[in-house]
Order: C-alpha cells, then sequence, then structure tokens
C-alpha cells in the first residue's frame, strides 16, 4: 500500500547567506535558543543575535535566484543589546519587519522583549467585537498597541520618506515628530512572578459592581517559573476602579524606535534619532482573577487559538495544557510531549463530498474545524487533533531539527466570507535540507 503523504512541498530556503546563522550544522534551527523564526505569505526572517536575513520565496522557486536582504540593527555594545524577538507586520498595503531587543524601549519599558504578539478578531456571528492589537510582551510587563494606530503611523512614514527622497534639503531628525504620537497600554503582569510568556486573549466583561462606561477591559494569560498559568483583568481606563488606586489616564508617548527600526528595514546611513524626552507612562490597572501553582511544574510556551478562547501551554513536565481562555480551566491535557511546540490550524473534516466534488465549490469557514497541530521532536513526529475535545486525526512523521511555522495575522483581512476566507495553515521548515513544506488541509 502506497504511503500517504500529508504535507506538500512549496520549497527551498536553502542558500549561503544561511551559514551567517548557523547552517551546515546538524540541528542548526532548532538547537539554537537565539535563533529565531517569522514567516509571512512568501517570505521568511531568521535571526540570531545581531542580524536578519530575510529570504523571499515562491512556490517551487530556486532559492538561487529568490530575494535576499539582510539586516545588521544598530544595537548597543556596551549594553550587550540582542535580537530577542522578531515579527511581521501585515497590512493591506504596508508590510514591515518588527524587531524586538534585550533592551526594549526606553519609552515603553527597559525590558527584554521576550515576544512580539500579533493577533486579531473580527466581528461575526461568534464576535461580538473587533480587536487588532500588537502586544509586546516583557518579564512580568504587556504592552499593548492598536493595529489601527499602528498602520496609520506607518503611513505617515512611508508619504514622509517619500517626501525627504524629492526633498534632500530637509533634515531628516526633524521629520520623527511628524509621525505623530503612539498610544498604548501598559500592564505590571508579576504579582505571581516574572512571566516567561504571556498574551492578551480578547475583550473582556468588566467586573461586578464596576462602574459602566465606554471603556474596554482585557484578559490577559501568562505563564512562568513561579505560576504555571495566571490570569488578569486589563483595565483599559484606570481612573474608573472603584478599589483601585485614581491614576492618570494613559499619556501616548512617542515611539521614537519606529525611525530606526525604519532605518534598519532601509539601511540608511542617516545619524541615530534624537533621544526622546517622552517619560515612560504608569502601569494601568491589572487585576489577578486566577493563579495555578504546581511545583516544580514551570510554563514554557503559549500559544493561542485564532479567536483567542483556547490557549495550549507546554510546562517542563513534557505535558500539555489546553485552557479555556473565558472560563480560565484547564479543559485537556496531554502528557508524554517533552520540548513540545504547538500550533493551531484549521482542517477539512467530514466535508460534504457532494460538494467538493464540484469544480467549482469554494470552501466556507464552516467547511473547516479547529484542530491542535502537536509538534514532538524527541518522537520525530507531528500529531493534530481536533478541538476541543475530538480525537487525534494526524500523525506526520518529521524529520530531526524541523521547525513548526505559520504565517503572521494579516490586518484589515476579510472576515471570512464564502469566496475568500483564508484558512489557518500549518508550515514545516526542515533545518538541515531547507525545505518548506505545507500539511494538506484534507485528510485524505
Amino acid at each position: 500500500m502506497a504511503r500517504r503523504n500529508h504535507t506538500t512541498d512549496l520549497g527551498s530556503i536553502a542558500c549561503d547567506d544561511l551559514t551567517d546563522l548557523g547552517a551546515g550544522k546538524e540541528g542548526w534551527l532548532v538547537e539554537n535558543p537565539n535563533l529565531l523564526t517569522a514567516l509571512d505569505t512568501h517570505s521568511i526572517a531568521l535571526a540570531n543575535r545581531s542580524t536578519v536575513l530575510v529570504i523571499e520565496f515562491s512556490d517551487g522557486a530556486d532559492p538561487s535566484g529568490a530575494s535576499r536582504v539582510k539586516i545588521r540593527p544598530t544595537l548597543s555594545p556596551i549594553e550587550a543589546e540582542s535580537i530577542s524577538a522578531i515579527e511581521w507586520l501585515v497590512f493591506d498595503d504596508v508590510r514591515v519587519l518588527a524587531i524586538g531587543t534585550s533592551c526594549g524601549s526606553q519609552i515603553v519599558n527597559t525590558g527584554r522583549i521576550i515576544k512580539l504578539r500579533v493577533r486579531g478578531t473580527k466581528r461575526d456571528l461568534t464576535q461580538d467585537t473587533s480587536s487588532e492589537e500588537i502586544c509586546a510582551v516583557m518579564p512580568g510587563v504587556i504592552a499593548r498597541f492598536d493595529g489601527s494606530d499602528i498602520q496609520s503611523m506607518l503611513q505617515r512614514w512611508f508619504q514622509e520618506s517619500h517626501t525627504q527622497f524629492w526633498d534632500h534639503k530637509r533634515d531628516p531628525d526633524d521629520s520623527e515628530s511628524s509621525f505623530g504620537r503612539l498610544p498604548y497600554q501598559l500592564w505590571n503582569v508579576n504579582k505571581y512572578g516574572s512571566c516567561a510568556d504571556a498574551a492578551v486573549t480578547g475583550i473582556m466583561p468588566p467586573p461586578l459592581m464596576e462602574v459602566q462606561s465606554s471603556q474596554r477591559y482585557f484578559c490577559a494569560i501568562t505563564i512562568g517559573d513561579d505560576a504555571v498559568i495566571s490570569a488578569f483583568r486589563l483595565s483599559e481606563d484606570r481612573s474608573r476602579s472603584l478599589v483601585g488606586a485614581i491614576l492618570s489616564k494613559v499619556v501616548p508617548a512617542t515611539f521614537s524606535t519606529i525611525a530606526s527600526f525604519s532605518k534598519m528595514i532601509w539601511r540608511s546611513e542617516q545619524k541615530s534619532p534624537k533621544k526622546p524626552e517622552a517619560k515612560p507612562q504608569s502601569f494601568a490597572r491589572a487585576s489577578p482573577l486566577t493563579c495555578f501553582k504546581d511545583h516544580p511544574r514551570k510554563g514554557e510556551k503559549l500559544t493561542l487559538s485564532p479567536s483567542g478562547t483556547l490557549a495550549a501551554i507546554t510546562d517542563s513536565l513534557g505535558r500539555i495544557l489546553l485552557l479555556d481562555t473565558q472560563a480560565l480551566v484547564v479543559v485537556r491535557l496531554w502528557k508524554g510531549y517533552r520540548e513540545a511546540s504547538c500550533l493551531f490550524m484549521e482542517m477539512l473534516v467530514n466535508k460534504d463530498k457532494a460538494s467538493s466534488s464540484s469544480s467549482y465549490y469554494e470552501h466556507v469557514k464552516s467547511d473547516y474545524c479547529l484542530c491542535l497541530a502537536i509538534h514532538a521532536p524527541r518522537k520525530g513526529i507531528i500529531e493534530v487533533w481536533q478541538m476541543r475535545t475530538g480525537p487525534r486525526l494526524l500523525t506526520i512523521p518529521c524529520s530531526k531539527g524541523s521547525k513548526i511555522l505559520q504565517p503572521t495575522y494579516r490586518f484589515g483581512s476579510s472576515s471570512g466570507t464564502a469566496s475568500s476566507y483564508i484558512p489557518l495553515e500549518l508550515f514545516v521548515l526542515n533545518g538541515d535540507s531547507g525545505q518548506l513544506s505545507v500539511v494538506n488541509r484534507p485528510l485524505n
């Protein structure tokens, strides 16, 4: 019997420039903790402590002809600054690469940026509200930026840069103030110890006896060494809490790093931007909701479902916990998955055969079911489980030195019409061969 192939090869990213990141040594992609990856539709970014390599690829294209760009950001040698997080920011007409460093942002917070999270939910039959955001996770701190504010700022920057291209007499440093001020919220979530990872899961109802207002509340999940899972209610308006101290309103601060980030992308030789004079704003209110401690278990990795209602958490004891982020209870548990990685994806399960037989039929959102992909490197497999309590649908052999990836969220993308819904896919990158594959959505 022929062996089923559950993946489709897309091409290879192998090139000489990868040697600067450690390629050529077996397991280089997964054994180096300082090696970071970020995937977009036709681009992949790989970064070590001081260099970012962006490789653009097309389906089946020759990797030798792929477009490649090297980015060497200006890092502080005195403070031993290094790249600690990367992520694509993809809007309708703008696509940039966000880079976080071990020194954070002097305006927002000086802590090491652990993770840059980009996510959004659209208003539909299952979601009452819509939200698009970029979150910077630091030890014990979460900073949230609204996606529309980031998009507006980037559009102003591109317009300003285009104007400066034709007007060489203008001082580039004078234009930084014209980008405007970027609002953000900042919360301290270290009540149960410094977190190893965190995420804002979405909008939640206000607490009982709280003054009604138009301000929103967010739910945040953190994981770490002291508490495997912690949950917080994040207040957007600090002045409306009946039980908290009355703090000043959020004062937007200049997002000075965008100018230096832009110069990194285009490898500009201009002088460093001026030191910002704005002071970091104070923390907004973060109210603890629950905490799960189970020494010596430690939370290691956190993955959110597209809607934010589920979170997969790996721990130091080789277990994977599936958390309902609205009820704040663990609804499923897997054991024996040490060093595992998880990503949510969507697959065609039990699809209507009559519909699938038509070449003109286009699948809609209801044709797909949410699944959790578990990459178990010690077992050499990828397992796909149907959510929330469904069976294991697939077991895919996976070469040693491979990594599972997923394209970043696209701001302003369609919310899922009958003819344009794009399901959440799972990609597999084999570091030793450079081969990039995608897991097939249908089971057969």
